[in-house]
């Protein structure tokens, strides 16, 4: 598809958009850290950091009830850091969407520039992070518990619905913040929200009955649920849920990227 910033076709070839992104992704991933003394090590730090703080929080301070035997509570800080991938996946892009196209302000008049880039270029900072952060879980789960399944394997394909929900919502919010800029702080106090209602720091078993219904609407849980699944128990994901999953942010995904073509005509005239 060739689309032009006033929502017409262009001269701008797939491939073209698909380097374009890439090297977006690059300049953003390359950016995070730009100016300090370690640089790209951080992405490895800060996930590390993060799983010693939760080891130690969790594994000894707080001994959640996971249905794991009392003289394995480092396995909490495995099932919490698991949790947290996806959700950080998401928030990533999430908690970025209302800027995203405000604070890049300077493409939108161009004559051609896909701005639907944006998004996707948070997307892929975001999906980077998680491989990063999976990766040190996966070494973490070697030495401490001393064993992998093969289900871990499974990584990129339960990943999938979020990564359809988060690309699908910042086309969304992305250009709903070009004429709603108190979007942003919304935004901030939603991801908080979502977070502590995504059992993420707690098992899907301790939430009383009568919530359960509320809690499947949710799109981010089936995704922390299978993550555990694949990593911590060994089991393969339940596909049923998956799928229901998977096609609901499809859903999301394709309103949201029709959103943004309608939407992006009145950029500039706001910009």
């Amino acid at each position: 598809m060739k689309y032009s910033n006033n929502g017409t076709k262009s001269n701008l070839s797939i491939l073209l958009y698909r380097n374009i992104s890439l090297e977006f992704i690059k300049r953003d991933i390359s950016m995070q850290y730009k100016g300090s003394y370690l640089g790209f090590f951080w992405s490895f730090l800060n996930p590390l950091f993060m799983l010693v703080i939760y080891t130690f929080v969790f594994g000894f301070v707080f001994k959640q009830k996971w249905n794991i035997p009392s003289s394995n509570q480092m396995m909490v800080a495995f099932i919490l850091f698991s949790g947290l991938i996806p959700f950080n996946l998401f928030s990533g892009v999430f908690a970025r969407a209302p800027g995203l196209i405000i604070n890049n302000a300077n493409y939108v008049k161009k004559v051609v520039f896909p701005l639907e880039i944006f998004p996707i270029m948070a997307m892929g900072t975001s999906v980077f992070n998680a491989l990063i952060s999976y990766l040190i879980l996966v070494i973490g789960v070697l030495i401490f518990l001393g064993k992998l399944y093969w289900t871990m394997l499974l990584f990129p394909i339960v990943l999938i619905p979020i990564i359809l929900l988060s690309i699908g919502l910042g086309w969304f919010i992305s250009s709903l913040g070009v004429f709603l800029r108190d979007i942003g702080q919304i935004i901030n106090i939603m991801v908080s929200a979502i977070m502590f209602l995504t059992p993420i720091f707690y098992p899907l078993s301790s939430i009383p009955k009568p919530f359960l219904p509320l809690y499947n609407l949710n799109p981010i849980a089936p995704v922390v649920d299978n993550m555990r699944t694949i990593v911590i128990w060994g089991q393969t994901p339940d596909w049923n849920t998956y799928f229901v999953d998977l096609t609901i942010s499809s859903l999301i995904a394709l309103a949201g990227f029709w959103w943004f073509q309608k939407t992006k005509k009145g950029f500039s005239d706001v910009l």
